[in-house]
């Protein structure tokens, strides 16, 4: 399987991994929307879940992304490079881009992921299923048993942010800080390895 899918990545060009990703985001969203209307009893108890004016946002939402962001880079330095592989699919996606693309591929990302995974599924079913549901949706990651693990811890972190603050936008502005971030450093670290010698470096690997 693993392997299929490596060549099937590879038939792709950059270009259409990043259309495929955006196909993704507006599946994910639809199915937010679709889920929403059937789980909630009223439009109110879902927009409810969207609070503009709490500073959690900034205590809470803002520190948790640039912790996560730390403690991964802290992982890339003392594990080895084939526990961060993931096909070389964020490499692809990120290091072409410019910034603003970065920041607007990781805020849908965000958006998308969070509305249906903390605002939908862990309102109904609860941090431990989503939790679970969140990781294997990343399906490129089964293959690779830290990657798994790794987003795994992530979505009850952020599952965890949810729980206490209540808030979905706290875990938006985290979900986002942490692929724009990786997203950014991904890139810089492409374009220096071309700059200096033209070859592949192994990559942080942002949670989209």
């Amino acid at each position: 399987m693993k392997n299929k899918q490596a060549e099937l990545i590879k038939q792709l060009t950059d270009r259409q991994l990043l259309y495929n990703l955006y196909l993704t985001q507006i599946i994910l969203l639809t199915l937010a929307i679709f889920l929403g209307i059937i789980l909630f009893k009223d439009r109110s108890a879902f927009f409810d879940l969207f609070i503009f004016d709490d500073l959690n946002i900034l205590l809470i939402g803002v520190p948790a992304g640039v912790i996560v962001v730390l403690i991964d880079i802290l992982l890339m330095k003392v594990t080895p490079s084939s526990y961060q592989d993931d096909g070389g699919i964020n490499e692809r996606i990120f290091s072409n881009l410019s910034y603003p693309m970065i920041f607007f591929v990781a805020l849908v990302v965000a958006i998308s992921e969070e509305v249906l995974f903390r605002g939908v599924l862990q309102t109904h079913f609860g941090l431990l299923l989503t939790s679970l549901i969140f990781a294997a949706v990343h399906y490129r990651y089964l293959f690779n048993w830290f990657l798994f693990l790794n987003v795994l811890v992530l979505s009850f972190f952020i599952g965890f942010l949810f729980e206490m603050t209540n808030n979905i936008i706290v875990t938006i502005t985290a979900h986002f800080l942490i692929d724009f971030i990786l997203g950014i450093l991904i890139r810089n670290k492409k374009q220096r390895g071309f700059s200096k010698k033209g070859g592949d470096l192994n990559e942080p690997c942002a949670k989209e």
